[in-house]
């Protein structure tokens, strides 16, 4: 009989003869599997030992898993649901009555255009951003013959939609600025004090909203800002207050910047919703452009998620009015400081289909009549659902759904009515009863009330 191991040897090799005797036949392949199984078994300890290692050893072990983003949460629990009836209310993105995601018909022309431009490179943009876009985005919301932009006072820098114009503006502030404080109202958008924290400023709130009326604490508004120390940072929504759907009146701005501007207080305005809250670009913007008309300084961060549907894109900017042009030079020289080591600069795709949109005079009417369109659907969703729960005789005052504007409706449901709502009619929203109307159609607004209906005369 041969060796052990050349018998070894030659099973693993494979190598063989024809002319070998059926003794060796068997045994070489008795040695092959013994072999192969060893291998086998000791790949697969050594993986489970690998992994065994991996996860008992991990210098990330410690790490606990973080809780959902109570509005982004409300999607992932939605699309786990199995039930045809199902209805998302929880993110602000417009809905088509069909319930499907838009495209605006003017941003398919603005990319057709683009990419028919054989001009057109990917180079990096500079730092600031694309400076048509820059240039546009100032004059929509302070008005093109804004003294502001007439003087150079104004700077403009392309961010990552309004999330990240915020926080470009928080860092620039908690650098430069002499006052670290932020108010901003209770209730806003849940990212607010998180995007001003991280950015080195201290959160505040004051008084906005009242429950009781479901409308405007204004009385609660002025007291709080009378009381900030001089000098704090004030932010304000410059229209379709996020969540509460709850806006002053034009009157009431003006007194709000009187107390303001006494107080020196500076103003932080997040616009995100320019166009879409009555319709009108220009209305929207009135709030801005009356703390610009008083030659005041102020920060407005811009987004084009909405108006523009587009979201993904993440196109937004960050404009800054100041006393003079060298001023407003000197702050433009800073901003990039805290947006080179950030970002390094903008993407370039979504800033050009807006520049596009925004300096072609036909391709801006177009822009104007959908996003009209889109106002006034969502002002229609209102009404009917309204109707829908009046004809139900839902018990409480809804009148507060027609009265209030913009993508949100504060609803005043609480969190276990709620629960309810989504356990027993599968509707998603946020806990605090904040709802999407461009959520909504006319199929989907007889099922809403329905759940409105039991939820409060079931849960209290």
């Amino acid at each position: 009989m041969r060796p052990l191991f050349d018998v070894q040897h030659t099973a693993i090799s494979g190598s063989s003869t024809s002319n070998s005797d059926p003794t060796d036949r068997r045994i070489n392949a008795l040695v092959r599997h013994l072999v192969q199984s060893s291998s086998s078994a000791m790949a697969d300890s050594l993986s489970a030992s690998a992994t065994s290692s991996v996860q008992s050893d991990s210098v990330f072990a410690h790490v606990v898993r973080a809780p959902e983003d109570p509005i982004l949460g409300v999607t992932v629990a939605f699309n786990k649901d199995p039930s045809p009836n199902k209805l998302n209310l929880g993110v602000g993105a417009y809905r088509t009555e069909e319930g499907k995601p838009l495209v605006l018909n003017v941003v398919r022309k603005a990319e057709h255009q683009l990419v028919n431009d054989s001009s057109r490179v990917k180079e990096y943009l500079p730092i600031v951003g694309l400076a048509e876009f820059n240039k546009q985005s100032a004059k929509l919301i302070f008005g093109a013959d804004s003294p502001a932009i007439l003087e150079n006072r104004v700077t403009t820098v392309q961010c990552l939609s309004g999330t990240g114009s915020l926080r470009v503006g928080g860092e620039f502030l908690a650098r430069h600025y002499h006052e670290r404080l932020i108010y901003i109202p209770l209730p806003t958008w849940g990212n607010h004090p998180k995007v001003f924290t991280l950015a080195g400023l201290s959160v505040k709130t004051y008084r906005y909203y009242d429950p009781s009326t479901r409308g405007l604490d204004f009385q609660g508004l002025l007291e709080d800002l009378g009381s900030a120390p001089s000098g704090a940072i004030v932010l304000l929504h410059a229209c379709a207050h996020n969540p509460t759907g709850v806006d002053p009146t034009l009157e009431q701005w003006d007194q709000i910047r009187k107390l303001m501007r006494s107080k020196q207080l500076l103003p932080f305005f997040d616009s995100a919703y320019q166009g879409f809250a009555s319709g009108s670009l220009d209305a929207d913007a009135q709030p801005v452009r009356l703390f610009v008309a008083d030659g005041g300084e102020c920060f407005v961060a811009q987004s084009y998620a909405k108006n523009l549907g587009l979201y993904g894109e993440r196109v937004g900017a960050l404009s800054i009015v100041c006393k003079n042009a060298d001023v407003a030079s000197r702050v433009e020289s800073q901003l990039k400081l805290v947006i080179r080591p950030m970002y390094s600069n903008p993407p370039i795709h979504g800033a050009s289909i807006v520049a596009t949109i925004l300096k072609d005079r036909d391709l801006f009417n177009e822009w104007t009549i959908e996003l009209k369109a889109m106002a006034d659907r969502i002002i229609s969703m209102r009404q009917q659902l309204f109707d829908a729960l009046s004809a139900r005789g839902t018990p409480g005052e809804w009148s507060h759904i027609i009265k209030q504007i913009g993508m949100f409706t504060f609803t005043g449901l609480n969190s276990e009515q709620v629960s309810f709502m989504t356990k027993e009619y599968h509707i998603y929203m946020t806990s605090d009863g904040r709802i999407s109307m461009a959520g909504l159609s006319s199929r989907t607004v007889p099922h809403l009330a329905d759940a409105i209906h039991a939820a409060v005369t079931r849960v209290v």
